[in-house]
């Protein structure tokens, strides 16, 4: 009976593997968690990495398969950054009397929800970029291929995509990005009333 209640205890004592791995695993999630509101820095960050990235493909005059995957990946991501989480064309096809987005500006105003939030898709680029930077280390990777052959495929890829989502945004009436949206302002004579009345 003693030998069972030993090997029992033996089994549900962490392994020292294990336990380094799980400790890790809460470190880099409190390292993300913590860099959340440092938007700027996080894509200073990113953009550094890319710009180092190229630098490297550049000076290595090769790996330009691994740049192009890289570049349809972010094309990728990029694009599901700008549609929005429910597509209004699918609604609209499901339901056609059902609820759509306002139109008017006397309808409810719907708060644009993103399919990939800006946090996932700096961790989804820079983990990409990261992923291909390590890759430029292999010469497995490095497929001879002809690259202005790919520039202009990305180029020509890039434009259709973007034409195809701008005709989207204008067809279903949403804009992405907050910038040159109205912002809710409170007059400064309101809000001296209300502190004035408070004070009373």
């Amino acid at each position: 009976m003693m030998e069972d209640s030993g090997e029992d205890m033996l089994r549900s004592r962490p392994n020292i593997v294990t336990t380094f791995f799980k400790r890790l695993g809460h470190t880099y999630q409190l390292m993300l968690d913590k860099s959340t509101p440092y938007t700027t820095g996080r894509w200073a960050f990113t953009i550094f990495l890319m710009l180092a990235f190229i630098i490297r493909i550049l000076y290595a005059q090769g790996w330009y398969i691994v740049t192009y995957a890289l570049a349809i990946y972010h094309l990728n991501l990029f694009l599901a950054f700008l549609t929005p989480k429910i597509d209004p064309a699918l609604e609209e096809m499901e339901d056609e009397d059902g609820p759509e987005l306002p139109t008017k500006q006397n309808e409810e105003f719907r708060p644009f929800i993103r399919r990939l939030p800006e946090f996932k898709f700096w961790y989804s680029a820079t983990k990409a970029t990261l992923i291909g930077f390590c890759c430029t280390f292999f010469e497995l990777f490095n497929v001879p291929v002809f690259w202005p052959i790919l520039v202009m495929y990305f180029i020509t890829l890039f434009c259709i995509t973007m034409k195809r989502q701008i005709k989207h945004m204008i067809r279903y009436k949403y804009l992405p990005f907050t910038w040159g949206k109205p912002k809710f302002q409170t007059t400064p004579g309101k809000e001296d009333a209300g502190s004035k009345t408070q004070t009373v």
